[in-house]
């Protein structure tokens, strides 16, 4: 049994029509895109920039967030050609397991489960402060015991039980909540913009780009893996900076990806998934770059506050009742965010389960709602505990590391899948291919290299937590050691074209009879039989010598799992 095994995309299609783990088809272009735009747009967009540009880019920091867009359009593109061609649940995982082998899928997808698992539970904290101090403005204190930092952090652990049962309701009732707070954030955001339009002032915006300075050490705080190993000293500003600035900022826009976990649940996933996953990509980066302008046209960026800029820029030009808004837009933005990374986790889990990589029964779906309502109680119980229990900030980076993974995984996937199944239909195609593909690679390598040795040190424990998993019970269980998959496909093939023209022929012998007429030929034909054979020849019955197909009428080296048929 090879762990270099892959599934083909044949199967994958044909996985999702199985009634005991088939999901429910409801989701248009429309709501993916608000999908994408709920999970990128968080907290980060009213506090990023302003820490950003005051420490390490300045004014620069829109250049920033411009090669910080286009390093991710070019995953994006990649994640976009995938899931048009393979839209099954599971996103890098699954595009994994089509392209490289069963053992680089289990990998990628025990990743894509940390990251998912880990981000819903940080963001759930950080909307419990944001909460917090949302109330607090409005002169109501909450117990510091129950809040962010708390001895039990009761506002995530009731924020994620809630969403966790909205997601067991149904995937289409949890894309109409999600788009209406998307709705009410974009509004927010909107309003942010056009208000503070009027205080922007052009003399903030000189020098464009600050001279570079070399950048103080942070004490306690471990160093960049990259400058560790290179002994070199990080600076502020300048070109630099800038790339040091989009370095940063690329974190931003991580989530889009979780757009194609939910590929098998779209209407039109061929079209629907890849316009989703760009379009919410384009509508993010212009309203953060909207948002940098405004802010540093309002303050001089070595003057911003770096923990709340934007509700300090709001209070240095007399406005001080726009922080409220602004806790208002967090608190939105980063409910969405936590609805979104939770339906990513449970499917990636699904898929995982339905290939027999995790217990199958764990990829059952409610026989009314159609969601994967076991994964879901799981993921929602361990999310919740995760967030009130686990002090704020410790796992974050981790977050960082499992997506820029998965990044690299998909860029090298496509063109190792344009190699291998040329054939297949793309509804998108990535241009210039393998070029940008191992650009998006290189990058994404690059931002892992700049995470910390802490950072790096957590991962690879997990990694190898998963190598063992693996090897202990994924490897033995995967449905594809057991052939289980050919031996039904080949029935099922078989099945269906001895079927139709058995329908045929009686259709034709019984209009002939009616009508008095001599059926033709084709029809006078005899039903074909099936000769039960416990121990068939193999030249005529193994799946190597099958070679029928799906429309060549079978014959004596067709043969389904344990029966040859004869004409």
């Amino acid at each position: 049994m090879s762990i270099f095994r892959t599934k083909s995309v044949e199967q994958s299609l044909r996985d999702t029509e199985d009634p005991e783990h088939q999901l429910k088809k409801s989701l248009s272009w429309v709501e993916l895109t608000m999908f994408g735009i709920g999970v990128v747009i968080g907290a980060g967009i009213f506090t990023m920039t302003g820490r950003v540009a005051h420490s390490m880019s300045g004014p620069s920091i829109i250049i920033s967030f411009i090669i910080a867009a286009i390093a991710c359009g070019l995953a994006a593109m990649c994640y976009a050609e995938f899931a048009s061609t393979v839209p099954v649940a599971g996103s890098a995982y699954t595009f994994s397991y089509a392209s490289m082998g069963e053992i680089f899928a289990w990998i990628i997808g025990w990743d894509l489960f940390l990251e998912l698992f880990l981000a819903s539970s940080v963001v759930a904290q950080g909307w419990s402060a944001y909460l917090a101090v949302f109330l607090s403005q409005l002169g109501i204190d909450l117990p510091p015991q129950i809040v962010s930092g708390g001895r039990f952090d009761l506002l995530a652990f009731g924020l994620i039980m809630v969403l966790g049962m909205l997601l067991i309701g149904g995937i289409k009732e949890s894309v109409r909540v999600n788009t209406v707070l998307v709705a009410i954030k974009l509004f927010i955001v909107m309003f942010v913009i056009v208000a503070g339009i009027g205080y922007v002032k052009a003399s903030n915006f000189t020098p464009f780009i600050p001279d570079k300075q070399p950048v103080e050490s942070s004490g306690g705080l471990p160093p960049p893996l990259l400058q560790w190993f290179t002994g070199s000293q990080q600076t502020a500003f300048g070109v630099s900076g800038i790339v040091a600035g989009a370095a940063l900022v690329f974190f931003a826009y991580i989530g889009f990806d979780v757009v194609a976990t939910t590929a098998e649940e779209a209407k039109n996933p061929k079209r629907d998934v890849p316009m989703g996953i760009l379009g919410s990509l384009v509508v993010c980066t212009i309203l953060y770059i909207a948002i940098s302008l405004v802010l540093i046209g309002m303050v001089p960026y070595n003057q911003l506050d770096p923990s709340a800029s934007l509700a300090k820029a709001f209070t240095t030009v007399g406005k001080p009742w726009m922080a409220i808004i602004i806790s208002a837009g967090a608190v939105a933005g980063l409910t969405t965010v936590v609805l979104t990374m939770m339906i990513g986790a449970t499917r990636v889990i699904f898929a995982m389960s339905r290939d027999g990589l995790l217990p199958e029964g764990l990829s059952h779906v409610h026989p009314k709602t159609r969601t994967p309502y076991r994964i879901t109680l799981i993921i929602m119980l361990a999310d919740g505990l995760l967030a009130a229990l686990v002090p704020p900030g410790i796992l974050d980076e981790m977050v960082n590391i499992g997506t820029l993974l998965a990044f690299v995984m998909v860029s090298i996937g496509i063109i190792v899948l344009r190699r291998k199944r040329p054939d297949l239909p793309r509804a998108f195609r990535v241009p210039w291919v393998p070029v940008i593909p191992i650009v998006s690679a290189i990058i994404c390598l690059y931002l892992m290299l700049n995470l910390s040795i802490e950072t790096w040190m957590r991962f690879l424990i997990w990694m190898v937590i998963g190598i063992v998993v693996y090897f202990t019970y994924s490897k033995n269980h995967s449905r594809l050691a057991h052939g289980s998959e050919l031996a039904a496909d080949i029935n099922a093939e078989i099945t269906n074209v001895m079927d139709h023209q058995y329908d045929t022929r009686r259709k034709a012998r019984r209009a002939a009879a009616q009508s008095g007429a001599t059926a033709s030929p084709e029809a006078a034909e005899p039903e074909p039989t099936a000769t039960e054979s416990t121990d068939p020849p193999k030249e005529s019955c193994s799946p190597a010598a099958d070679r029928c197909g799906p429309v060549r009428r079978p014959g004596p080296h067709c043969c389904p799992a344990r029966a040859c048929y004869s004409w």
